[in-house]
Protein backbone atom coordinates (compact mmCIF):
# COMPACT_ATOMS: atom_id res chain seq x y z
CA UNK A 1 0.00 0.00 0.00
CA UNK A 2 1.14 3.49 -0.66
CA UNK A 3 1.60 6.01 2.03
CA UNK A 4 -0.95 8.31 0.46
CA UNK A 5 -3.63 5.65 0.70
CA UNK A 6 -2.94 5.11 4.43
CA UNK A 7 -3.14 8.81 5.18
CA UNK A 8 -6.50 9.04 3.39
CA UNK A 9 -7.92 6.10 5.34
CA UNK A 10 -6.81 7.62 8.63
CA UNK A 11 -8.48 10.91 7.74
CA UNK A 12 -11.66 9.11 6.76
CA UNK A 13 -11.91 7.48 10.15
CA UNK A 14 -11.49 10.86 11.86
CA UNK A 15 -14.23 12.38 9.78
CA UNK A 16 -16.46 9.40 10.59
CA UNK A 17 -15.91 9.83 14.33
CA UNK A 18 -16.58 13.52 14.07
CA UNK A 19 -19.83 12.85 12.23
CA UNK A 20 -20.92 10.35 14.85
CA UNK A 21 -20.25 12.87 17.63
CA UNK A 22 -22.22 15.53 15.80
CA UNK A 23 -25.10 13.12 15.32
CA UNK A 24 -25.09 12.25 19.03
CA UNK A 25 -25.16 15.93 20.00
CA UNK A 26 -28.02 16.65 17.60
CA UNK A 27 -30.05 13.72 18.87
CA UNK A 28 -29.41 14.74 22.52
CA UNK A 29 -30.53 18.31 21.91
CA UNK A 30 -33.60 17.10 20.05
CA UNK A 31 -34.60 14.77 22.86
CA UNK A 32 -34.16 17.46 25.50
CA UNK A 33 -36.41 19.80 23.54
CA UNK A 34 -39.02 17.36 22.35
CA UNK A 35 -39.14 15.09 25.46
CA UNK A 36 -38.58 17.14 28.65
CA UNK A 37 -37.28 15.06 31.50
CA UNK A 38 -35.89 12.32 29.30
CA UNK A 39 -32.39 13.31 30.51
CA UNK A 40 -31.78 13.23 34.32
CA UNK A 41 -30.66 16.43 36.07
CA UNK A 42 -27.68 16.15 38.40
CA UNK A 43 -29.11 18.85 40.80
CA UNK A 44 -30.50 17.94 44.25
CA UNK A 45 -33.97 16.42 44.01
CA UNK A 46 -36.84 18.51 45.37
CA UNK A 47 -38.49 17.21 48.51
CA UNK A 48 -41.81 15.55 48.20
CA UNK A 49 -43.40 18.03 50.72
CA UNK A 50 -42.75 21.62 51.74
CA UNK A 51 -40.64 22.18 54.91
CA UNK A 52 -42.54 22.23 58.25
CA UNK A 53 -43.83 25.57 59.54
CA UNK A 54 -42.67 27.28 62.68
CA UNK A 55 -44.65 28.17 65.83
CA UNK A 56 -43.47 31.11 67.94
CA UNK A 57 -44.94 31.89 71.37
CA UNK A 58 -45.90 35.56 71.50
CA UNK A 59 -47.90 36.10 74.72
CA UNK A 60 -49.50 34.38 77.72
CA UNK A 61 -52.46 36.02 79.49
CA UNK A 62 -54.19 34.70 82.62
CA UNK A 63 -57.65 35.60 83.93
CA UNK A 64 -59.74 34.28 86.78
CA UNK A 65 -62.71 32.07 86.05
CA UNK A 66 -64.82 30.28 88.62
CA UNK A 67 -63.78 31.21 92.16
CA UNK A 68 -64.82 28.81 94.92
CA UNK A 69 -64.17 28.76 98.61
CA UNK A 70 -61.14 26.44 98.32
CA UNK A 71 -60.24 26.30 94.61
CA UNK A 72 -60.37 28.57 91.58
CA UNK A 73 -60.05 28.26 87.80
CA UNK A 74 -57.33 30.12 85.91
CA UNK A 75 -58.18 30.72 82.25
CA UNK A 76 -54.99 30.70 80.18
CA UNK A 77 -54.80 32.27 76.71
CA UNK A 78 -51.62 31.47 74.76
CA UNK A 79 -50.98 33.45 71.55
CA UNK A 80 -48.85 31.71 68.88
CA UNK A 81 -47.45 33.00 65.57
CA UNK A 82 -47.32 30.48 62.71
CA UNK A 83 -44.92 31.03 59.80
CA UNK A 84 -43.43 28.88 57.06
CA UNK A 85 -44.99 25.84 55.45
CA UNK A 86 -47.52 23.35 56.71
CA UNK A 87 -47.54 22.30 60.36
CA UNK A 88 -49.09 19.08 61.56
CA UNK A 89 -48.98 17.14 64.81
CA UNK A 90 -48.49 20.23 67.00
CA UNK A 91 -49.80 20.76 70.53
CA UNK A 92 -49.54 23.09 73.56
CA UNK A 93 -49.20 21.86 77.14
CA UNK A 94 -50.33 24.16 79.97
CA UNK A 95 -49.04 23.59 83.51
CA UNK A 96 -49.68 25.28 86.86
CA UNK A 97 -46.65 24.95 89.17
CA UNK A 98 -46.81 26.00 92.85
CA UNK A 99 -44.07 28.55 93.58
CA UNK A 100 -43.50 27.42 97.16
CA UNK A 101 -43.14 23.68 96.47
CA UNK A 102 -42.40 23.45 92.74
CA UNK A 103 -45.08 20.78 92.35
CA UNK A 104 -47.30 20.62 89.29
CA UNK A 105 -50.81 21.35 90.56
CA UNK A 106 -52.67 20.89 87.26
CA UNK A 107 -51.85 20.41 83.56
CA UNK A 108 -53.77 20.34 80.30
CA UNK A 109 -52.72 19.53 76.72
CA UNK A 110 -54.38 21.06 73.65
CA UNK A 111 -53.86 19.56 70.16
CA UNK A 112 -53.67 22.05 67.28
CA UNK A 113 -55.37 21.62 63.93
CA UNK A 114 -53.11 21.45 60.83
CA UNK A 115 -51.75 24.87 59.90
CA UNK A 116 -50.70 26.07 56.46
CA UNK A 117 -51.01 29.86 56.43
CA UNK A 118 -48.95 32.51 58.19
CA UNK A 119 -51.20 33.76 60.95
CA UNK A 120 -51.66 34.26 64.71
CA UNK A 121 -53.74 31.78 66.66
CA UNK A 122 -55.08 31.58 70.22
CA UNK A 123 -54.89 28.45 72.38
CA UNK A 124 -57.08 28.51 75.52
CA UNK A 125 -57.75 26.14 78.39
CA UNK A 126 -58.47 26.18 82.13
CA UNK A 127 -56.27 25.15 85.07
CA UNK A 128 -57.74 24.47 88.53
CA UNK A 129 -55.60 25.49 91.53
CA UNK A 130 -56.02 26.00 95.26
CA UNK A 131 -57.26 29.44 96.25
CA UNK A 132 -54.65 31.32 98.27
CA UNK A 133 -51.50 30.01 96.54
CA UNK A 134 -48.96 31.55 94.16
CA UNK A 135 -48.29 29.82 90.85
CA UNK A 136 -46.16 29.79 87.71
CA UNK A 137 -48.18 29.11 84.56
CA UNK A 138 -46.07 27.40 81.91
CA UNK A 139 -46.86 26.95 78.20
CA UNK A 140 -44.85 24.30 76.28
CA UNK A 141 -45.18 24.10 72.47
CA UNK A 142 -44.56 20.72 70.78
CA UNK A 143 -44.09 19.95 67.06
CA UNK A 144 -43.80 16.33 65.90
CA UNK A 145 -43.36 15.28 69.54
CA UNK A 146 -40.43 17.66 70.08
CA UNK A 147 -40.53 20.65 72.41
CA UNK A 148 -39.81 23.77 70.39
CA UNK A 149 -40.54 26.73 72.67
CA UNK A 150 -41.52 27.45 76.30
CA UNK A 151 -43.10 30.47 77.98
CA UNK A 152 -44.24 31.22 81.54
CA UNK A 153 -46.10 33.75 83.67
CA UNK A 154 -46.56 34.08 87.46
CA UNK A 155 -49.86 34.50 89.29
CA UNK A 156 -49.90 35.79 92.89
CA UNK A 157 -52.47 36.94 95.45
CA UNK A 158 -55.24 34.51 94.60
CA UNK A 159 -56.53 34.74 98.18
CA UNK A 160 -57.73 38.28 97.39
CA UNK A 161 -60.30 36.93 94.92
CA UNK A 162 -63.79 36.80 96.38
CA UNK A 163 -65.66 33.52 95.98
CA UNK A 164 -68.56 33.59 93.57
CA UNK A 165 -71.04 32.95 96.36
CA UNK A 166 -69.74 36.05 98.16
CA UNK A 167 -69.73 38.29 95.09
CA UNK A 168 -71.91 41.24 96.00
CA UNK A 169 -71.94 44.89 94.89
CA UNK A 170 -72.73 46.00 98.46
CA UNK A 171 -69.68 47.04 100.49
CA UNK A 172 -68.77 49.18 103.47
CA UNK A 173 -68.21 52.76 102.36
CA UNK A 174 -64.53 53.70 102.59
CA UNK A 175 -63.60 57.35 102.99
CA UNK A 176 -60.73 58.02 100.59
CA UNK A 177 -60.07 61.73 101.00
CA UNK A 178 -60.45 61.87 104.77
CA UNK A 179 -59.40 59.08 107.18
CA UNK A 180 -62.80 58.72 108.79
CA UNK A 181 -63.55 55.46 110.60
CA UNK A 182 -65.71 52.94 108.77
CA UNK A 183 -67.58 52.18 112.00
CA UNK A 184 -68.55 55.29 113.93
CA UNK A 185 -69.77 55.62 117.50
CA UNK A 186 -71.01 58.13 120.04
CA UNK A 187 -71.92 57.80 123.72
CA UNK A 188 -75.70 57.60 123.98
CA UNK A 189 -75.86 57.02 127.73
CA UNK A 190 -73.35 56.91 130.58
CA UNK A 191 -74.45 54.89 133.59
CA UNK A 192 -72.66 53.61 136.65
CA UNK A 193 -69.63 51.71 135.36
CA UNK A 194 -71.39 51.07 132.01
CA UNK A 195 -71.85 53.11 128.86
CA UNK A 196 -74.23 52.72 125.92
CA UNK A 197 -72.61 53.40 122.55
CA UNK A 198 -74.57 54.39 119.46
CA UNK A 199 -72.77 52.49 116.67
CA UNK A 200 -73.30 53.00 112.92
CA UNK A 201 -71.71 52.40 109.52
CA UNK A 202 -72.42 53.12 105.85
CA UNK A 203 -73.25 50.56 103.14
CA UNK A 204 -73.15 51.43 99.43
CA UNK A 205 -74.65 49.42 96.58
CA UNK A 206 -72.29 49.89 93.62
CA UNK A 207 -74.25 47.53 91.38
CA UNK A 208 -77.02 48.09 88.89
CA UNK A 209 -79.67 46.03 90.65
CA UNK A 210 -81.35 46.21 94.03
CA UNK A 211 -79.70 44.26 96.86
CA UNK A 212 -82.03 42.49 99.28
CA UNK A 213 -82.06 40.67 102.60
CA UNK A 214 -78.83 41.99 104.12
CA UNK A 215 -77.76 41.94 107.75
CA UNK A 216 -75.06 43.80 109.67
CA UNK A 217 -73.84 42.42 112.99
CA UNK A 218 -72.14 44.95 115.28
CA UNK A 219 -69.81 43.71 118.03
CA UNK A 220 -67.88 45.50 120.78
CA UNK A 221 -64.77 43.41 121.48
CA UNK A 222 -62.50 44.29 124.41
CA UNK A 223 -59.03 44.98 123.01
CA UNK A 224 -56.83 43.13 125.51
CA UNK A 225 -58.89 39.99 126.07
CA UNK A 226 -60.91 39.78 122.86
CA UNK A 227 -64.08 39.28 124.89
CA UNK A 228 -67.26 40.36 123.10
CA UNK A 229 -68.91 42.75 125.53
CA UNK A 230 -72.08 43.18 123.47
CA UNK A 231 -73.42 42.53 119.97
CA UNK A 232 -76.51 43.52 118.03
CA UNK A 233 -77.74 42.81 114.49
CA UNK A 234 -79.53 45.15 112.07
CA UNK A 235 -81.53 43.83 109.11
CA UNK A 236 -81.67 45.75 105.84
CA UNK A 237 -84.49 44.88 103.46
CA UNK A 238 -83.29 46.60 100.28
CA UNK A 239 -80.52 48.89 98.98
CA UNK A 240 -81.17 50.45 95.58
CA UNK A 241 -78.55 50.85 92.84
CA UNK A 242 -76.08 53.58 93.80
CA UNK A 243 -77.79 54.03 97.17
CA UNK A 244 -76.06 54.36 100.56
CA UNK A 245 -77.80 53.38 103.80
CA UNK A 246 -76.68 53.83 107.40
CA UNK A 247 -77.56 50.95 109.74
CA UNK A 248 -77.34 51.93 113.42
CA UNK A 249 -77.77 50.22 116.79
CA UNK A 250 -76.67 50.52 120.44
CA UNK A 251 -74.09 48.50 122.35
CA UNK A 252 -73.76 48.57 126.15
CA UNK A 253 -70.25 47.98 127.50
CA UNK A 254 -68.33 48.44 130.76
CA UNK A 255 -66.43 51.69 131.22
CA UNK A 256 -62.66 52.11 131.49
CA UNK A 257 -61.86 49.71 128.63
CA UNK A 258 -60.90 50.07 125.01
CA UNK A 259 -62.91 48.23 122.33
CA UNK A 260 -62.74 47.08 118.75
CA UNK A 261 -66.02 47.93 117.04
CA UNK A 262 -66.57 45.22 114.44
CA UNK A 263 -69.19 45.27 111.69
CA UNK A 264 -69.89 42.02 109.80
CA UNK A 265 -71.96 42.11 106.60
CA UNK A 266 -74.08 39.02 105.79
CA UNK A 267 -76.30 38.13 102.83
CA UNK A 268 -78.52 35.05 103.05
CA UNK A 269 -76.17 33.33 105.47
CA UNK A 270 -72.99 34.18 103.51
CA UNK A 271 -70.33 36.45 105.05
CA UNK A 272 -69.54 39.19 102.55
CA UNK A 273 -67.21 41.65 104.27
CA UNK A 274 -65.98 42.92 107.64
CA UNK A 275 -64.91 46.31 108.95
CA UNK A 276 -63.32 47.46 112.21
CA UNK A 277 -62.78 50.71 114.09
CA UNK A 278 -61.75 51.58 117.65
CA UNK A 279 -63.54 52.99 120.68
CA UNK A 280 -61.49 54.30 123.60
CA UNK A 281 -63.21 54.53 126.97
CA UNK A 282 -59.96 54.22 128.95
CA UNK A 283 -57.93 57.44 128.50
CA UNK A 284 -54.75 55.93 130.00
CA UNK A 285 -54.47 53.15 127.42
CA UNK A 286 -53.40 53.25 123.78
CA UNK A 287 -56.15 54.11 121.33
CA UNK A 288 -56.42 51.16 118.90
CA UNK A 289 -57.28 53.32 115.90
CA UNK A 290 -54.31 55.66 115.64
CA UNK A 291 -51.99 54.06 118.23
CA UNK A 292 -51.33 57.25 120.22
CA UNK A 293 -50.87 57.48 123.97
CA UNK A 294 -53.17 59.94 125.68
CA UNK A 295 -53.76 60.65 129.37
CA UNK A 296 -56.69 62.97 130.03
CA UNK A 297 -59.51 63.34 132.49
CA UNK A 298 -62.34 61.65 130.62
CA UNK A 299 -65.92 61.59 131.80
CA UNK A 300 -68.08 59.77 129.31
CA UNK A 301 -71.09 61.65 130.59
CA UNK A 302 -69.74 64.69 128.76
CA UNK A 303 -70.36 62.94 125.46
CA UNK A 304 -73.95 61.80 126.02
CA UNK A 305 -76.26 62.46 123.12
CA UNK A 306 -79.23 63.33 125.37
CA UNK A 307 -78.47 65.29 128.53
CA UNK A 308 -80.81 64.49 131.44
CA UNK A 309 -80.65 65.77 135.01
CA UNK A 310 -79.91 63.00 137.45
CA UNK A 311 -80.99 63.70 141.09
CA UNK A 312 -78.14 63.65 143.58
CA UNK A 313 -78.23 60.72 145.99
CA UNK A 314 -79.66 61.60 149.44
CA UNK A 315 -77.35 61.34 152.45
CA UNK A 316 -78.09 58.56 154.93
CA UNK A 317 -77.55 58.98 158.69
CA UNK A 318 -75.81 56.24 160.65
CA UNK A 319 -78.05 55.02 163.54
CA UNK A 320 -76.71 55.23 167.10
CA UNK A 321 -75.78 52.09 168.97
CA UNK A 322 -78.49 50.93 171.38
CA UNK A 323 -78.39 48.65 174.40
CA UNK A 324 -80.06 45.29 174.56
CA UNK A 325 -82.95 46.61 176.76
CA UNK A 326 -83.74 49.40 174.32
CA UNK A 327 -82.16 52.23 176.45
CA UNK A 328 -79.20 54.40 175.42
CA UNK A 329 -75.83 52.65 175.68
CA UNK A 330 -73.04 53.76 178.13
CA UNK A 331 -70.14 52.99 176.02
CA UNK A 332 -66.52 52.55 177.03
CA UNK A 333 -66.41 55.54 179.46
CA UNK A 334 -69.17 54.09 181.66
CA UNK A 335 -67.34 50.77 181.88
CA UNK A 336 -64.14 52.49 183.03
CA UNK A 337 -65.93 54.50 185.74
CA UNK A 338 -67.53 51.33 187.10
CA UNK A 339 -64.16 49.60 187.23
CA UNK A 340 -62.54 52.50 189.17
CA UNK A 341 -65.43 52.61 191.66
CA UNK A 342 -65.10 48.88 192.30
CA UNK A 343 -61.39 49.20 193.05
CA UNK A 344 -62.01 52.03 195.56
CA UNK A 345 -64.64 50.04 197.45
CA UNK A 346 -62.37 46.99 197.57
CA UNK A 347 -59.46 49.05 198.96
CA UNK A 348 -61.67 50.65 201.71
CA UNK A 349 -62.95 47.29 202.90
CA UNK A 350 -59.40 45.97 203.14
CA UNK A 351 -58.33 48.99 205.23
CA UNK A 352 -61.13 48.39 207.73
CA UNK A 353 -60.23 44.77 208.04
CA UNK A 354 -56.66 45.61 209.02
Amino acid sequence: MSREWLDGAEMGREWLLAGVLVAVVVVTVALSVLVPGAIADRAEPEPDTAPDGRLTLEEISISDGRVGGETLDLAADVRLEHTGGETENASVELRAVALDSGLVVDSQRVALEPLSEDRELSVTDTLTVDRGGDYRIEALVYQEGRRTTVGEKEVRGTDALSPDYADSPVTFHRFVRHPLPVVEYSVADAGTNRSTLSVSTHLTNAGESTARDLEVVFKARQVDSGIVADEQSVRIDTIGPGETVTPETELTVPDQYNYHLDAVLWEEGVLLETARSGASLDPTETVPVNQTERSVELDVGDFESEQEETPAPMATETPEAVADDGGPGFGVLTALLALVAGLIVAARNRTRGD
